[in-house]
């Protein structure tokens, strides 16, 4: 029988790390960097309004933190909003290896050196982002939870690259590993938060039932926006200023300025 050791690893396969992640680098000039039991997670942030949210966004698979800055940051602030780009093992400037497992405790250790009341932040996931941003959210009392283009069922999305046999496992052995530590619907049904689904209607990579899925599970706090262009890699440019203004809004909402009528 195995033990909740062993599931954990099972997560960190070396396998899973080469079929599931495609790192690329590219420093930062001046990073926020995170120290996660010596591997150092070069991070990024841009302050805004003091009394305003603070969206903390985990990015897709081939991207950096870098390409999230000048235009989505940028954008962000242009409104109040600061924000903070948390970046993944062997990403970027970070040093290790891309672990599935192990940047479940890395995103929690991103959120909490930011110095962000959980109470003005939004957590954001886009793609396999939404790992992570829905493990903050099911951890922390945050303000906020945004997933685009987001995963509901992370055990399908394994068995598109990955065979149980390959992880020294079988199909009961992953299912459990991915029962005990990626159950994204026990995950999304355990955050209090209000929840704003993000996808395109065209995405052939993560189907939008997916976004459906995560929807139907967030209940009443669930907000579920299909964008009739764009796929999985174009949403942002076939969708932005929508996007953006949709995701300004909801910010607002939920951390409303001082001042502001409710």
């Amino acid at each position: 029988m195995s033990t909740p050791e062993d599931i954990e690893a099972l997560l960190d396969h070396p396998v899973i790390a080469e079929r599931y992640f495609f790192p690329r680098r590219a420093h930062l000039a001046d990073p926020f960097i995170v120290d996660r039991d010596g591997v150092e997670l070069h991070c990024a942030r841009l302050e805004a309004n003091s009394d305003g949210p603070t969206l903390l966004h985990f990015h897709g698979n081939g991207e950096v933190v870098g390409d999230w800055l000048e235009d989505f940051g940028g954008a962000l602030k242009a409104e109040g909003i600061g924000s903070v780009f948390g970046e993944y093992r062997g990403y970027g400037g970070s040093t290790g290896t891309p672990r599935l497992g192990a940047q479940l405790d890395d995103a929690l250790a991103i959120a909490r050196a930011n110095g962000v009341d959980p109470s003005k932040m939004i957590v954001y996931g886009r793609s396999v982002g939404s790992i992570y941003a829905l493990h903050v959210a099911a951890n922390l009392p945050v303000a906020g939870l945004v997933i685009e283009s987001g995963i509901a069922d992370v055990l399908e999305r394994l068995a598109l690259r990955v065979r149980p046999a390959e992880l020294g496992t079988d199909d009961a052995g992953l299912l459990a590993a991915i029962a005990a530590h990626l159950d994204h619907r026990s995950k999304m049904q355990s955050t209090s938060c209000p929840v704003q689904i993000f996808h395109a209607r065209g995405d052939d990579l993560v189907p939008p039932y997916h976004a459906q899925r995560l929807a139907e599970w967030a209940g009443e706090r669930g907000s579920l926006r299909l964008f009739e262009r764009g796929d999985h890699n174009t949403i942002h440019w076939a969708n932005g200023p929508a996007l953006m203004s949709e995701l300004v809004a909801f910010c607002k909402r939920c951390v409303p300025s001082p001042g502001a009528n409710p």
